[in-house]
């Protein structure tokens, strides 16, 4: 079956569908990762989105249960220069195909995804539509200009209720702004006894639960869609120590008087070069955004970077001057990409128990009250 991809500049592409189906409007965006295509259909971070794999063949070793980084793909859309409907790897469940058909999601392949990578990244993200219909062009143009870009994407991807993966060591509140699954997988591997809470949960919700630090989660679209969590973030602030990733990057330098800006194109891939600072290090880094921190309104605040992006210069991490909390614009958790920064995650555990030696007339981790306890049970069910 044909399908189409059509530009809001009026470019047009016409392949072959797979996947499901019909039409879908989104932010036509790249990723430069050779492998992980599931992990990237499945990253919340794509929410809205309609996905270009750079790579040209994409599907060869299928489609498993054991991947996905959210509970269900939230991408408006999937493009590749082809698409391999016969898997080959002793782990795979089902074709990538498949996979799309399941939850509505369309694509499109057999089209010069070069020429389109050039485009987005000569004039920038823009919004597409895919579509496997006879429209004529002049209706498909008028359906995209009809439609917005979702600004809800946070609300959509987070949890509506919070859970707990108990551990034994330290317990970390994690604020799930559309998390990816690999967060939880490095915090409950170092026996941290997580609780994940909603994106709206207030600061009052989250001192219930006695955090020893919290971690601000990934997710997808622009962080001043979201005020509620900056001032979360606001007043939760020195109270607890802190580890922001992506959007919770973005969120806390909000919170902590910086400014945000759209990316002409964004950084999306599991080869991004990172210098850290203090070190001099470069770290090949897994990334997934579209906005970042301006560098000249860190200026004035009580930021301090330690991170910036050797391609662009732009920033990739921050830490507070006062307080015990520390943010890095990339993914240490990878999924796809390189497993070179979970020591972050060592670093951030470090921290806290730094603040408890340097605080120890601060109250420490408390038992959770039985309504609590319950709650958790009754969301774990």
């Amino acid at each position: 079956m044909q399908a189409r991809l059509l530009l809001e500049d009026g470019t047009l592409f016409t392949g072959q569908s797979f996947g499901a189906e019909g039409g879908s409007v989104g932010e036509v965006v790249f990723n430069t990762g050779i492998t992980g295509y599931q992990e990237v259909i499945s990253d919340p971070s794509y929410c809205g989105q309609i996905v270009t794999m750079t790579f040209p063949l994409v599907g060869n070793y299928g489609i498993n249960r054991d991947d996905f980084e959210s509970i269900r793909p939230f991408i408006h859309g999937f493009v590749v220069r082809r698409h391999e409907d016969v898997p080959s790897n002793w782990r795979a469940q089902y074709t990538i195909s498949q996979l799309l058909q399941e939850y509505g999601i369309p694509g499109i392949s057999d089209i010069d995804t070069r020429m389109l990578t050039r485009i987005l990244r000569q004039h920038g993200t823009m919004k597409g539509i895919i579509t496997t219909g006879n429209e004529r062009i002049e209706e498909l143009k008028e359906r995209l200009g009809a439609t917005a870009l979702l600004r809800d994407q946070v609300a959509r991807t987070s949890t509506k209720s919070l859970f707990s993966s108990p551990g034994e060591k330290e317990r970390i509140v994690l604020i799930d702004y559309g998390a990816k699954s690999g967060i939880l997988r490095e915090l409950t591997k170092r026996g941290c006894d997580v609780v994940v809470v909603p994106q709206d949960a207030t600061a009052d919700e989250i001192r219930r639960l006695h955090p020893d630090g919290i971690q601000l989660s990934n997710g997808p679209g622009d962080p001043k869609d979201v005020p509620h969590a900056v001032n979360t973030i606001r007043e939760l602030l020195g109270e607890f120590p802190i580890f922001g990733i992506c959007l919770g990057h973005q969120l806390f330098a909000l919170a902590c008087g910086a400014d945000t800006d759209k990316l002409k194109f964004g950084h999306r891939g599991g080869n991004h070069p990172v210098k850290e600072l203090e070190s001099g290090r470069c770290f090949i880094t897994s990334q997934n955004h579209g906005y970042t921190v301006k560098e000249e309104s860190v200026v004035g605040t009580e930021l301090e970077v330690t991170h910036i992006n050797n391609n662009d210069k732009t920033i990739e991490g921050l830490k507070h001057k006062r307080y015990p909390a520390f943010t890095v614009q990339y993914h240490p958790e990878a999924a796809p990409g390189p497993y070179d920064n979970s020591y972050l995650f060592d670093r951030f555990l470090q921290m806290i128990r730094d603040n408890k030696i340097a605080n120890p007339e601060r109250p420490r981790q408390a038992q959770l009250s039985e309504t609590l306890r319950g709650e958790l049970l009754y969301a774990q069910k």
